[in-house]
């Protein structure tokens, strides 16, 4: 597989969307491997941690939110500390769920909530969902 680079595909707005929300420089990156083989789950990634690393510096990040890593990875921060150049990838990946949650197309109006449903559902339930389905 080959990538087309520029400028303009390298630093995209959803690259600079994961810095913005995970407060680290995905270009400090030097694919040392540290994280990924610290991780414990890393056997059940489809993409390891300094891939999906590499993928966001060279602009490929949908291949990332399509990725099940970045559900998969437990935030145990094993990664953060074994990196040499203190990007704390677990960040990243939190900030890569929250952009593939904000992306999903859903809206939930609590008009249209049955009230046989209001009284069933746990409250928690209901909390979870306007999170998830509204901005």
């Amino acid at each position: 597989m080959s990538y087309k680079m520029t400028r303009d595909i390298i630093k995209n707005s959803l690259v600079q969307k994961i810095e913005e929300l995970s407060g680290q420089n995905v270009f400090d990156c030097y694919q040392c491997g540290n994280c990924s083989s610290g991780c414990p789950v890393v056997d059940y990634m489809d993409i390891m941690p300094n891939q999906v690393l590499r993928l966001a510096q060279l602009g490929a990040t949908e291949d990332i939110l399509n990725s099940e890593t970045i559900w998969i990875c437990s935030a145990c921060l094993q990664c953060s500390t074994r990196c040499p150049k203190g990007v704390e990838v677990a960040k990243v990946m939190e900030a890569l769920r929250s952009i593939n949650l904000r992306k999903r197309i859903g809206t939930l109006d609590p008009k249209k909530i049955e009230i046989e449903d209001l009284q069933n559902l746990p409250p928690i339930a209901l909390v979870g969902a306007f999170r998830k389905l509204t901005g």
